[in-house]
């Protein structure tokens, strides 16, 4: 396996539009790194950049000590020793699945008895084994994306890239292969950068999780750092729902323009600047009373996750227990929020959250 660099990376299509901007990314050998972000963020063309498909405008990629990419260097995608798994899973529907899982190995002249032993290999790790001769039609989805996985992992390579790998199944089964594949590349070792949309997949499978917006990471770090303090009102939105709100600090509190809200501050600001609040649902409790009203509720197996309007804020509210019912009425306590100092530039593309 091997560590992955990114130094300084940048890419910008013929079209004149920013894919990338500046992305310096260390990843350890072994480590599983998940990129997240709205679309059109940049996480897939960070991964297509590492695999080759597309050639960075500046910086360089390397793996391990050989560089892939940067100055004169682009080294083609199949030179590149990587192993990876589309959301689709291209299982070629002529083959059967033994041939599937050997082409790679087909491409760099191995011979056939070395072939027959790395197939049965790994189809093994993959829990397929005996499926060699098994015509893909005849497979679940989730069986045609294991030949896919096994295909990705017989030509043992350095780095393992999962493009939603996942996305294209349904639940339970997504889940189950969730679990299969982390045991798998924490079994292996294997150096892993997966791109997803869903986060909680991110977070439960990642050592660490990168979030992109506009072509540049936003903040990376250990899942529990992430949910605990982001880095910015928009990695606290886009990860936690967190509703944001604007306001100023006086005194050592934030207190929000327009509405009671008042809170603990620890950033340190003069009195008056202007600030930006991040409560995230987790630090919001309803309680009876009758200062708000309950706007959409959802079952979760814990409680409901809850949209109330309060004093003209809609606040994003997950309950323990508790199944309130659309129109009730109740009381909102905020036991806490991030604050960061105010950026308009911030505040106009991110305002308050609405219901989904």
């Amino acid at each position: 396996m091997a560590s992955v660099t990114l130094e300084n990376v940048s890419l910008r299509y013929r079209n004149g539009t920013l894919g990338l901007a500046d992305i310096d990314l260390d990843i350890a050998d072994g480590e599983f790194i998940a990129l997240v972000g709205p679309s059109g963020s940049g996480k897939t063309t960070l991964l297509r950049s590492v695999a080759g498909f597309l050639t960075p405008t500046a910086g360089r990629i390397l793996i391990g000590d050989r560089q892939l990419a940067g100055g004169s260097v682009s080294v083609p995608p199949e030179q590149r020793e990587l192993g990876m798994v589309f959301q689709q899973h291209a299982v070629w529907p002529h083959w059967n699945v033994a041939r599937n899982v050997e082409y790679p190995l087909r491409r760099a002249r191995v011979s056939r008895l070395e072939r027959q032993r790395r197939v049965a290999e790994a189809l093994e790790l993959v829990g397929l084994a005996g499926y060699e001769r098994r015509d893909p039609a005849t497979l679940s989805g989730g069986q045609r994306q294991r030949v896919a996985l096994a295909r990705a992992l017989v030509a043992r390579p350095r780095v393992l890239l999962l493009d939603e790998a996942l996305s294209a199944l349904d639940e339970p089964l997504r889940d189950r292969l969730r679990l299969e594949l982390h045991t798998l590349t924490r079994e292996l070792g294997l150096t892993v950068i997966h791109v997803t949309h869903d986060r909680s997949e991110a977070l439960a499978l990642a050592d660490r999780v990168a979030v992109l917006d506009a072509g540049r990471i936003r903040q990376i770090a250990a899942p529990q750092t992430l949910l605990e303090r982001p880095a910015s009102p928009f990695v606290a939105r886009f990860l936690s729902d967190a509703t944001l709100v604007d306001g100023h600090v006086a005194a050592g509190r934030f207190r929000a323009a327009d509405h009671p809200l008042a809170l603990p501050c620890d950033l340190s600001l003069p009195d008056g600047s202007a600030a930006t609040a991040a409560i995230l649902p987790a630090a919001v409790r309803i309680v009876p009373g009758d200062d708000a009203v309950v706007r959409s509720t959802l079952f979760t197996p814990e409680g409901s996750d809850v949209v109330v309007t309060w004093h003209g804020m809609t606040l994003r509210v997950r309950t323990h227990g508790m199944r309130p019912q659309v129109g009730d009425r109740v009381a909102v306590e905020v036991g806490h929020a991030v604050v960061y100092p105010h950026e308009p530039a911030v505040a106009a593309e991110l305002p308050v959250a609405t219901p989904a």
